[in-house]
């Protein structure tokens, strides 16, 4: 049985982290009636009643990577993020054309994404502008596809599941759009959740100004209501900061939860938050992970004790009650032969 959970209050957050809650908006792509839970505007949380739960799960929570880690990295989409960012920056921050690709390339490494480092430097823009850029012509028809086996792995795990991600929701929602996961999520942690907009002036300052200060304090709640730009550094893995961040907004166990992410320094950032951890698209455990993951689709082979749990307690259930062990093997039966019939349709 779901419920739909609200948030605690912004009280129970420490600074800076009620900045961060206060954009979580529960709205999601669907009515609440449907079964699709992931929310477009920050994180969503749709919590299982705690019967539901066994104690003896290693793992509470599954908190995903987006891009690169749901979806191979040889979709093309992240080159063709990087040359759209190259051309925001040379055509609306002028910067000089034989400087664009280096200085993407070193922000990024140094600040975690080539926004946060150009909002670091200096430069300033506004945040939906360059999202636009960025991600408004990727070729998502082309890249990506409906992954029903993929959906299939999400929808048979037993443990709350996001995303966290640094894009923006716009771009997270397409993407699981069409990958056809809709409908796999609790919700999503995205740039909006970390960094969200100043709240506007209050009006009665404007009213309160003195004549002579009248146009100026138009001016200044004017950009601030109108811009959606941040004025905060960019909170965004691989920071510590950002981790810690997304495991109090989402109320989650660090020692209970599973980090999935095809980033080695997002990986060893999640490692020092106290998260298990995953590196996906590598045969190969990097500094950090405790599992490696060659593709999103070997997680069942790699991972079983995510199902470990589930598994024990229906076979405790099949023992406990033989009267009920022929109607329990007829719904197995049928639900494998309905996996089997999407996957293979």
């Amino acid at each position: 049985m779901y419920k739909w959970a609200i948030q605690p209050s912004l009280m129970d957050y420490p600074p800076p982290l009620a900045a961060a809650a206060a954009c979580l908006n529960p709205s999601p792509f669907h009515d609440h009636s449907s079964h699709s839970r992931f929310g477009l505007s920050g994180l969503l949380i749709l919590t299982m009643d705690a019967g539901r739960r066994s104690s003896r799960a290693k793992y509470e929570c599954l908190l995903f990577d987006l891009d690169d880690t749901l979806y191979p990295m040889s979709s093309g989409l992240n080159l063709a993020c990087r040359n759209n960012i190259e051309e925001f920056m040379l055509q609306q921050l002028y910067i000089e054309e034989n400087e664009v690709s280096r200085m993407c390339l070193e922000l990024y490494r140094e600040y975690g994404t080539t926004m946060a480092g150009l909002k670091a430097v200096g430069y300033e823009f506004d945040d939906d502008e360059f999202h636009a850029v960025a991600h408004g012509k990727l070729p998502y028809a082309e890249a990506l596809k409906p992954d029903p086996l993929l959906r299939n792995l999400l929808l048979s795990m037993p443990q709350r599941k996001l995303i966290f991600t640094n894009s923006n929701r716009e771009h997270a929602a397409e993407v699981v759009k069409r990958l056809g996961l809709e409908d796999c999520f609790e919700g999503v942690i995205c740039f909006e959740t970390l960094n969200p907009l100043p709240p506007p002036p209050p009006a009665s300052a404007a009213a309160a100004a003195d004549d002579d200060d009248i146009d100026r304090q138009v001016v200044v709640a004017g950009s601030s209501s109108s811009s959606s730009s941040t004025t905060s550094p960019i909170l965004c893995k691989p920071s510590l900061q950002a981790m810690q961040a997304a495991i109090h907004i989402a109320n989650i166990d660090p020692s209970k939860t599973l980090f999935l992410d095809d980033s080695a320094r997002n990986i060893a950032s999640a490692k020092a938050a106290g998260l298990h951890t995953v590196i996906v698209g590598r045969s190969t455990v990097v500094e950090g992970a405790d599992h490696a993951l060659s593709s999103i689709h070997n997680i069942k082979e790699a991972l079983p004790e995510i199902w470990q749990a589930e598994e024990e307690e229906e076979e405790a259930t099949v023992a406990a009650t033989p009267g009920d062990q022929v109607i329990i093997q007829s719904n197995a039966a049928a639900a494998a032969a309905a996996v089997q019939a999407t996957v293979f349709a």
